[in-house]
């Protein structure tokens, strides 16, 4: 059994009862990253009709999986399977063949990269500190990072970057070439960001630590494995690099800053006046994670410093391996690709992309040590000094276990899933009866549902404007603008003769879409031209031709929305 007053002080490779305690605590830590699995679940399968925020985006197409005549001709759904990596689509296909949906794998894999990613960061830790109850704490914070933001829960790329990069970095620390090699390979398919940093950590390796300081290391195989594993990376990256995708080219820095779609409030807002948001605080631009999603005692991890400076009081940090300099080498590689992505925006895509995965990583780690080290030196203190002492450590030790084991409980967000749920049943169950080749014209933001839950095309929606590849937004741009002339046109011959163009066989419009208020609050506010002749075409006494053959055209109608019948609109 293990001894209560031992946790904090027994190290993993101790001769005494290592196995036991490791095991203890990896269990631990897996149980909770369990728990935390099933409150997603619990929202995942909360309904029909749910779906995550970004599976939006990046698991809707993959219904051609399932059935090879869906999305025929879509552009939307071209462009998100040509920029899906290799490795991600290739995952979706397989379990697809096994008889699973694409939303349901969607749903199903967060959880197991959850404990993935668990496991390897408990794992990491010990390398760094060999104490398991530090692996415990450190795989916690993560956890309660991770299902904090919707990266992981996504199960999109991006979500398998943690799993993926956290198995590199332990196998980077203890030399294994092969694993190494084959992380390198699956990032590369599955989030290719990921290979330059992890490229990055392959140099920072070959600086090492001694008592007389920094220096190159002296060891042959260790510039062995950096050289084969850039090779690998090259080798990953190159297929990318000399791909000549049909959605070509990439937004320049020169056409994103006159494009209203990357300012503040646009779709993708990127620039900001403010240079503390734009350089730190951006959720595209910044180098930082969004604080309020990081759990509060994460902030200890800027005490390492300090107690590194006054190990005499904190006698665990003597425990710390020569493999503790990740930290600071995974710092400095985040923070050059930060560099590099601003500097050649947007080739790199985008720039918080290097920094913000990462810092979140770093910051639990760094918070792991200063908390099992900071109790033990306070055990220490106490231990030596009088009762009133070892009052004060208890209740610290308490307060501090609390604020950890008890997070999910004072956090009202927790689990920040960010699931969708479909309120429009009747409109999704009509759709999924239409047949495959429907397209359906909208500027309701429901729209952005329909093809994840009625698996049919629609002619533009919010979700999809993405503004990277000009390729794809050109047309899409010209899309928006189209449809807003033509839902806010009064000469109904014209509207008839855009809907003969585009073939639109419905209209989804919302109840409110004829007033002016509804045009302020609508997305397409990011299209100001367009957004000002509707308005001016909304105070003319003639209504929009649209308007005027709703109640004769009515297909269906719900509460909020009333579905038009485009031949009945060209019979008109």
């Amino acid at each position: 059994m293990l001894v209560l007053k031992d946790l904090l002080s027994l190290p993993a490779r101790r001769p005494i009862a290592p196995r036991q305690s490791l095991l203890f605590w990896l269990g631990l830590s897996l149980a909770f990253g369990w728990v935390y699995g099933m409150l997603v679940w619990q929202q995942a399968f909360s309904g029909d009709y749910v779906v995550q925020d970004d599976a939006r985006q990046h698991v809707f197409w993959m219904q051609r999986f399932v059935d090879p005549q869906a999305f025929p001709n879509d552009l939307i759904a071209d462009y998100f399977q040509s920029v899906a990596p290799v490795g991600y689509s290739w995952l979706y296909k397989l379990t697809a063949l096994l008889g699973l949906d694409p939303l349901l794998t969607s749903k199903l894999l967060p959880p197991i990269l959850g404990l993935l990613s668990t496991g390897a960061c408990f794992f990491v830790m010990l390398e760094m500190l060999p104490l398991p109850l530090a692996g415990f704490v450190a795989s916690l914070l993560l956890n309660q990072t991770l299902w904090m933001n919707d990266d992981l829960v996504s199960a999109t790329p991006r979500a398998f970057f943690y799993p993926l990069f956290l198995g590199f970095c332990y196998f980077l620390l203890r030399r294994w070439l092969l694993p190494c090699l084959g992380l390198i390979l699956l990032q590369g398919w599955f989030y290719p960001q990921g290979v330059f940093l992890e490229a990055g950590l392959l140099v920072a390796m070959l600086v090492s630590w001694s008592e007389d300081g920094l220096h190159l290391t002296r060891s042959p195989r260790d510039y062995w494995f950096c050289g084969i594993g850039l090779i690998a990376c090259v080798a990953v990256m190159l297929p990318y690099a000399l791909s000549l995708s049909q959605f070509a080219p990439v937004v320049t820095l020169a056409e994103a800053q006159q494009m209203p779609e990357f300012q503040n409030g646009g779709r993708s807002d990127f620039f900001n006046d403010n240079p503390w948001k734009f350089w730190l605080m951006g959720l595209r631009s910044g180098l930082l994670p969004r604080i309020a999603r990081l759990p509060e005692l994460l902030w200890l991890a800027l005490l390492l410093p300090g107690m590194l400076w006054w190990r005499r009081f904190f006698p665990l940090t003597q425990q710390l391996q020569p493999a503790a300099l990740l930290l600071p080498q995974m710092l400095a590689v985040s923070l050059f690709w930060f560099g590099a992505a601003h500097l050649l925006l947007f080739k790199l895509h985008l720039p918080s992309r290097y920094s913000q995965h990462t810092l979140r990583i770093l910051l639990c780690w760094a918070a792991a040590m200063v908390i099992v080290m900071g109790l033990d030196g306070l055990k220490r203190w106490a231990a030596q000094s009088g009762r009133w002492q070892r009052w004060l450590t208890l209740g610290i030790t308490g307060i501090t276990a609390a604020a950890l084991v008890l997070y999910p409980s004072y956090t009202p967000e927790f689990p920040r899933a960010k699931y969708i749920t479909g309120e429009q049943p009747q409109i999704y169950q009509f759709f999924a009866q239409q047949p495959a080749d429907t397209l359906i014209a909208s500027l309701s933001e429901e729209a952005s549902n329909l093809p994840s839950f009625a698996q049919r095309s629609v002619y533009v929606a919010k979700e999809y404007a993405i503004p990277y590849h000009m390729g794809y937004y050109e047309p899409f741009r010209q899309r928006v603008l189209d449809l807003i002339q033509a839902q806010y046109n009064p000469s109904l011959a014209e509207l008839k003769q855009w809907i003969q163009a585009t073939g639109v066989d419905f209209w989804l419009v919302d109840r409110a879409a004829f007033t002016p208020g509804y045009l302020e609050k609508s997305w397409i506010t990011q299209y100001p031209e367009a957004l000002r002749q509707a308005k001016r075409r909304l105070k003319r006494e003639q209504p929009p031709a649209l308007a005027r053959v709703a109640d004769s055209c009515l297909a269906l109608q719900t509460a909020d929305l009333i579905l038009l019948n485009s031949a009945c609109i060209l019979g008109s």
